[in-house]
């Protein structure tokens, strides 16, 4: 019979697949004598079982759980349902990788009318039970009956207010009971039915709720933004309660074995006294630092402490602990490896390796390269007077700023127009998630620095304040107000995540320094990898700080770019319009010593390292006046001014444009087809590229151009460019007097060029695959108009797995790459061999290169960091792949 429930001490940490990471951790928690509150795990594998049996519990799963109850109700002493003795359990989601939030929890379940009398008097403290029993029925009402929270908030806060109440823990026994009379009505009147009173009745709606919430909204949308598989399902854990809302003996916290915004080595965290975990979650109370616990209970802190240091020692990782105080006792409820800010993630993975407790390719590991982004924007001048508005937590740093928004639908929209939107709420709840995935950043009034605001934040690197109580938020009216400031719907404001601090207003920004861990941790992947990591850069700016940011040379410089510079532009529009040689010729010798001068700059700031230059590919539209827009100037004129002067010109203006009109610019005269027919442009080109190389050789610097041909489809092509080249370096050089090193090579991103790669191999020094175009030119998609009409749906639908112009299409596109480089070496071994589209900074793209065999990988600058680690994290993983299969073998 096949297995679907297990006890906790029937597990290990290495059973996630089967129990997820929450039931995995509990289980190996529980072997290691941690004090667990008892239960048992409904598998990942049950769940898939629900949606196969279209969303109802299969017969084998109800008898597995009923048994592993039984069970559970005799290690406790205590029975589910029972007047005098109550077991009562929390069931919670525990998915395979973490998704704070997304997923339902539900705690106290076994409470009813009857049994809340029995917590009452076994207790001796009505207060609590009652307590209890209210949160009960609003957390299963919202869950499982799908009544919005919204209903009993507004009753528990006009209670509050007609009772003159502030805070919760001021509530006696007898206003519970109040509040749960009113809160059964809530439910009579939105489900036509009583309030579920069988305790195993509410379990089992309680399992097919939480199995039911790996496909609602949030938790779909947080997949896909976490590539994580919607076929791995959900576990189900239920655990026999522990309250930490039993009086001020009691208490509930989160924390984090180090601070996971900054990675220093100190307990960071918060807890609340006399609460349930969920108000600290939830961000309903502003809680405590977890120092203060220090001076309530100094014994509980003292094993708190050391429980903490336990299990980072066990998991070799940080790690984000849930724990709660039943009358002076501790229990551990969840532990997992926590989530933390680029900043901390690199320091937290060199000081463990200075601390012994990791090796440096461990370290390397440790770092997801997608959150490098965090560390390479821009931060608040340090220079610029500010006035600072009011102080939250700084709950994830970095600073942004935008548009004030309060709702998540509202975000969307306008980031969607491309406006920059701050999310501010009272507090974020998991159903917002696509509004704080649209912003710039997120500020809230109430939570704490674990609270779900936070922690989704910091996950995905935007800027955050939580517990700002100095914002008075009016949602209906679309205003906060701090003291005598308001601030409406649509003004702009900047925050700071790592401060804390909110000013009104757009405020000057810098770039980023990089820290010396992440300077340590980029050496040590430097010393691992074994593909090179070079920089897609057009000017010296950028050359320069690709270099500053570990380039090892320039992988692509667009010179297209160069000419879109609007005091070059004429002359390139006359280079393009000339009736003939002569004219063409006058406008390339203007040109000439411009683009000699681009050159001359790139070579120095990349200081003697390789830069691939990538002759003239523009589609020739992108440089001539709008064809529709030129037709209507000479209809007014036609019109107005039939005898003008500039009537005439424009009229032989848009002659010319509709002769060079194309129907499909993208796969017209563009690339080496330009060179082919009009040789003297790439001529003009290449002799720049030497005249540069000639005036740097005379400050006695060596430089290393690699010249490359575009959109090369036929060997012939190359072959006729390749001699272009070599003749205008021979001329340079007899006219200077000096040599230079070079390459001629081009780029891959026809189909027929990667099928052909054997033939035009014979003429090339080296290939890039430019898989932008051979994206493009593989699936028969134009990009601009694939990205803003289909493929999002396509994507959404499964259609594809992700967008192939993000992520490289490894079983297509990767084919004709993997193609090119084996016939390109078959002809000629030595053929250097790298990247240069989009994909070069993708991690897993990166990957697929070093399996390839490229050589290396070319992205934007502030990519390289990111491109780097990934190349060191790709040659340890499969080096110890390899070490795996041969030991196996």
């Amino acid at each position: 019979m096949e297995k679907f429930v297990y006890l906790f001490h029937e597990g290990n940490g290495n059973m996630k697949g089967l129990l997820g990471g929450k039931g995995a951790n509990l289980a190996e928690m529980t072997r290691i004598g941690l004090p667990v509150p008892y239960g048992f795990t409904i598998s990942t594998q049950a769940c898939n079982a629900f949606y196969e049996a279209s969303k109802t519990i299969p017969t084998i799963v109800e008898v597995q759980t009923l048994e592993a109850l039984a069970r559970l109700e005799e290690k406790m002493g205590k029975k589910l349902g029972d007047p005098k003795n109550p077991l009562l359990v929390s069931v919670r989601s525990g998915s395979v990788f973490s998704m704070p939030g997304m997923m339902d929890t539900i705690l106290n379940l076994g409470m009813n009318d009857e049994t809340v009398v029995g917590m009452a008097d076994l207790t001796n403290n009505p207060r609590f039970a009652y307590d209890s029993y209210r949160r009960f029925i609003q957390m299963f009402s919202n869950v499982v009956l799908n009544i919005d929270t919204y209903y009993f908030e507004q009753l528990l806060e006009e209670f509050r207010e007609q009772k003159g109440y502030f805070t919760d823990p001021e509530m006696s026994a007898d206003d519970w009971k109040e509040v749960i009379s009113g809160y059964k009505g809530i439910v009579k009147k939105h489900t036509r039915k009583d309030f579920p009173q069988d305790p195993k009745e509410q379990l089992f709606l309680a399992i097919h709720a939480v199995f039911n919430s790996w496909n609602n909204q949030r938790a779909i949308v947080y997949r896909r933004l976490n590539k994580i598989a919607d076929h791995l399902g959900t576990a189900v854990n239920i655990q026999s309660m522990v309250f930490g809302n039993m009086g001020n003996d009691s208490g509930t916290g989160v924390a984090f074995t180090r601070n996971p915004s900054t990675g220093e080595h100190v307990l960071y965290g918060e807890y609340l006294i006399n609460a349930q975990g969920e108000d600290v979650v939830a961000g309903i109370r502003t809680p405590q630092p977890i120092a203060t616990l220090k001076e309530e209970m100094p014994g509980v802190y003292k094993q708190f402490t050391e429980t903490c240091q336990k299990l980072e020692q066990h998991y070799e990782e940080m790690q984000d602990i849930e724990f709660t105080v039943e009358r002076g006792k501790l229990f551990i409820l969840q532990t997992r490896h926590g989530k933390r800010t680029a900043q901390a993630a690199i320091r937290i993975a060199v000081e463990m390796v200075e601390e012994g407790i990791i090796d440096k390719k461990t370290a390397l590991l440790r770092v997801d390269p997608d959150q490098l982004n965090q560390l390479l924007h821009r931060r608040i001048d340090d220079k610029f007077v500010k006035t600072v508005l009011a102080k939250g937590l700084p709950a994830s740093p970095g600073a942004a700023t935008g548009q004030v928004v309060f709702d998540a639908d509202e975000a969307e929209q306008l980031s969607n127009d491309g406006k920059k939107v701050i999310l501010v709420r009272p507090e974020t709840t998991p159903d917002d998630i696509h509004g704080i995935v649209a912003s710039q950043a997120i500020l809230t009034s109430r939570g704490g620095m674990t609270s779900h605001a936070a922690v989704v934040a910091r996950g995905m690197g935007k800027a955050c304040i939580c517990g700002c109580e100095a914002l008075k938020i009016d949602l209906k009216a679309k205003q906060f107000t701090i003291g005598d400031t308001l601030v409406n719907y649509g003004d702009i404001i900047t925050i700071d995540g790592s401060t804390g601090e909110i000013m009104l207003g757009e405020i000057p920004m810098i770039d980023p320094e990089l820290s010396d861990e992440f300077q340590l941790l980029l050496a040590w992947a430097d010393q691992e990898r074994k593909l090179g990591v070079r920089a897609n850069a057009d000017n010296p700016e950028d050359a320069r700080k690709a270099f500053e940011f570990g380039a090892g040379g320039i992988g692509l410089c667009r010179t297209e770019h160069m000419f879109m510079d609007l005091k070059r532009i004429p002359i390139v529009q006359k280079m393009i319009l000339a009736d003939n040689y002569n004219e063409r010729m006058e406008a390339l010798n203007q040109l000439l010593p411009m683009q000699q001068g681009d050159f001359e700059g790139i070579f120095e700031a990349m200081q003697g390292l390789p830069v691939t230059i990538r002759l003239l590919d523009p589609p020739l539209h992108e440089f001539l006046p709008d064809k529709e827009e030129l037709l209507v100037e000479v209809t007014k004129l036609q019109i107005l001014d039939p005898q003008s002067p500039e009537l005439k010109k424009k009229e032989q203006l848009l002659k010319k444009v509709r002769q060079l009109d194309e129907f499909n610019p993208m796969l017209g005269h563009r690339g080496c087809r330009l060179g082919m027919i009009y040789p003297e442009i790439y001529e003009m080109q290449a002799k720049a590229i030497f005249y540069a190389a000639a005036t740097l050789a005379e400050k006695g610097m060596e430089v290393q151009p690699e010249i490359m041909i575009p959109l090369v489809g036929h060997v012939n092509e190359l072959k006729d460019m390749r001699k272009l080249v070599i003749d205008a370096a021979l001329l340079v050089q007899e006219e200077t007097g000096k040599n230079f090193k070079y390459t001629i090579g081009t780029m891959i991103e026809i189909p027929r060029a990667a099928l052909t790669a054997d033939k035009i191999a014979e003429e090339a020094d080296f290939f890039s695959f430019g898989t932008n175009d051979l994206t493009q030119t593989t699936f028969g998609y134009s990009r601009d108009d694939a990205e803003g009409k289909f493929l999002q749906a396509y994507i959404e639908n499964k259609v594809l797995p992700e967008n192939p112009f993000a992520v490289l299409d490894q079983e297509g596109v990767g084919k004709l790459v993997e193609t090119g480089v084996k016939l390109g070496r078959g002809t000629k071994p030595s053929l250097k061999t790298g990247i240069c589209g989009e994909h070069g900074g993708e991690k897993t793209s990166i990957d697929f290169c070093y399996r390839t065999g490229l050589d290396y990988v070319s992205c934007s600058p502030y990519r390289v960091p990111l491109a780097r680690l990934a190349a060191a994290q790709a040659t340890i993983r499969h080096e110890q792949n390899k070490a795996e299969v041969y030991t196996t073998a």
